[in-house]
């Protein structure tokens, strides 16, 4: 766990070295889980989002997209559930001062549970070598029996209190379990109670004529409320969807793990409007559907999971999770949700207007059932960046940090360098740099050693350098040089263009996924 914690540390210092994230107000001390993308981390951001978007709506020829304002009137919320319901358990401890989540005070309680029982797998993995079998290991073994009943006793309690939104249990449950302050050490704590997590603001221009209204805490409830817009104008045809790239806003309790949990982040939504009794249907097709977005990129198959949700929304009739291994863990990445025709009968009754589509085929009216799916960008960039990063032993004791970004969505596509600063070369490598920067995001870059240059394009994940020497002003050919396994060929400049144009489009990870 500790060198996972390093490993960790490590990939949250190069994204600031190389200009990926950096800490919000950083001159004042910074706002805590609050980050700002820096030059390379936009655009890697950007490509993750163009893929997205792309994906939904080229690829599909019934999703449609929209761009919602962030303020929106307050009413919305309340049908929403937001305002009554929107809540995390707070618990604070009196004598560090400091604010938890009950819940994740318990979930870390039960993660205990499973790091004993991998203990002991790895234990007895490492005594019995090639003849160890784990899964009859873990049936058999007195120490892991004892650790997954401790820990199944405490998942159930757990979610027995969550479910009836028992505050008073979810207290007792740390008390009895003895779980403390991790600053403090102490257990002593405070009744469990609930915190909304919607940021609220006044507009108007005056006190006595301000309306109150809140900063959006997901994208989702300007879809539901532009339906009837979307639908009309575009003249759609259920099943059909409209999706959505925007900001969002919650006031975390805790918000922790770099940018994994903020409190202003970015969603990328697709509600999808299904006929009712086909819900089910379209949510395992979405389902699948993502996740192989997800395995597209090739960052490794193992590293994704399914987590069915065993409480569901009181509106859901089905939900799921795509789980990506952070070094911290399996994580949530994205959210797969059957949320039945709760958003729009809601927003029908509260705002008195008739939201209902008219099926030909059945010949009648009824509000849709919605399938969504809603994925962060922030967790996105998260994921990719932890899974591309490599401190790469290059033997006798040489070094490169690397990231291997797939090509389509690599901040920058190609780095031009002139092999020396005179004798033509840096005039020649601009004349190319200006010629393929109409296609792709090229650097030029002169400064020091041509080997240092390839380690400084490494660490931002430049998948191709191309060098320009001497030679270069006798034939025109260049030397191209390839990030991951560092070969290096001789080609010409169109050559170059043309290899870069199969390699380095989102068209080629689009068209995968087609074919997929």
């Amino acid at each position: 766990m500790a060198k996972q914690e390093d490993v960790f540390k490590t990939i949250i210092a190069h994204a600031k070295e190389y200009g990926f994230v950096f800490q919000s107000s950083e001159i004042y001390d910074g706002l805590s889980a609050v980050y700002d993308y820096g030059q390379n981390g936009v655009e890697l951001k950007n490509n993750i989002k163009r893929y997205w978007w792309e994906a939904m709506t080229m690829l599909h020829d019934n999703i449609v997209g929209i761009d919602s304002a962030i303020f929106m009137h307050p009413t919305i919320w309340k049908a929403s559930g937001h305002v009554d319901a929107f809540n995390d358990p707070l618990i604070d401890n009196k004598d560090s001062k400091k604010r938890y989540r009950a819940d994740v005070l318990i979930e870390d309680e039960i993660a205990k549970f499973d790091e004993k029982i991998n203990k002991e797998v790895a234990k007895a993995a490492k005594r019995f070598g090639e003849s160890f079998d784990e899964a009859m290991f873990r049936q058999t073994n007195p120490r892991v029996l004892e650790h997954q009943r401790k820990r199944d006793e405490l998942h159930t309690r757990f979610s027995e209190a969550m479910n009836a939104n028992d505050l008073a249990d979810l207290k007792q449950i740390i008390l009895d379990y003895e779980i403390v302050d991790p600053i403090s050490g102490t257990r002593n704590w405070t009744d469990v109670r609930q915190f909304n997590l919607m940021f609220k603001t006044e507009m108007g221009s005056t006190a006595d004529g301000a309306m109150d209204v809140y900063l959006r805490p997901e994208t989702a409830q300007g879809i539901f409320v532009n339906y009837l817009n979307v639908q009309k104008t575009g003249r759609m045809r259920l099943p059909f969807g409209i999706a959505q790239i925007g900001k969002a806003f919650r006031n975390e309790i805790v918000a922790r793990q770099f940018i994994f949990r903020m409190r202003e982040f970015e969603q990328m939504e697709m509600q999808f409007f299904v006929r009712p009794g086909e819900e089910l249907k379209w949510f395992d097709f979405w389902r699948q559907t993502r996740l192989s977005w997800h395995k597209n990129l090739g960052l490794g198959d193992t590293k994704y999971r399914f987590h069915d949700h065993e409480k569901l929304a009181h509106y859901a009739n089905a939900a799921t999770d795509i789980e990506f291994e952070m070094p911290f863990g399996f994580k949530e990445v994205e959210g797969i949700h059957s949320r039945t025709n709760f958003d729009l009968s809601q927003h029908e009754k509260f705002s008195g207007k008739k939201i209902q589509y008219f099926d030909p085929e059945l010949n009648e009216s009824y509000v849709p059932y919605v399938i969504e799916t809603s994925i962060g960008v922030d967790r996105m960039f998260l994921s990719v960046f932890c899974s591309c990063y490599e401190d790469q032993d290059l033997g006798n004791g040489d070094h490169r940090a690397v990231l291997h970004f797939p090509a389509p969505i690599a901040p920058v596509k190609c780095a031009v360098l002139p092999l020396v600063k005179k004798d033509g070369l840096p005039e020649k490598a601009r004349e190319i740099q200006h010629r393929l920067r109409f296609d792709f995001t090229c650097q030029y870059d002169e400064k020091d050693s041509i080997g240092k240059r390839y380690r400084r394009q490494d660490a931002i994940g430049t998948p191709y350098c191309i060098t320009i020497d001497h030679q270069t002003l006798e034939d025109g050919t260049v030397t191209l040089r390839e990030r991951d396994s560092m070969e290096q060929k001789r080609l010409s400049v169109d050559e170059v263009e043309k290899i870069l144009s199969e390699k380095v489009s989102l068209n080629s990870l689009l068209k995968q996924l087609v074919v997929k």
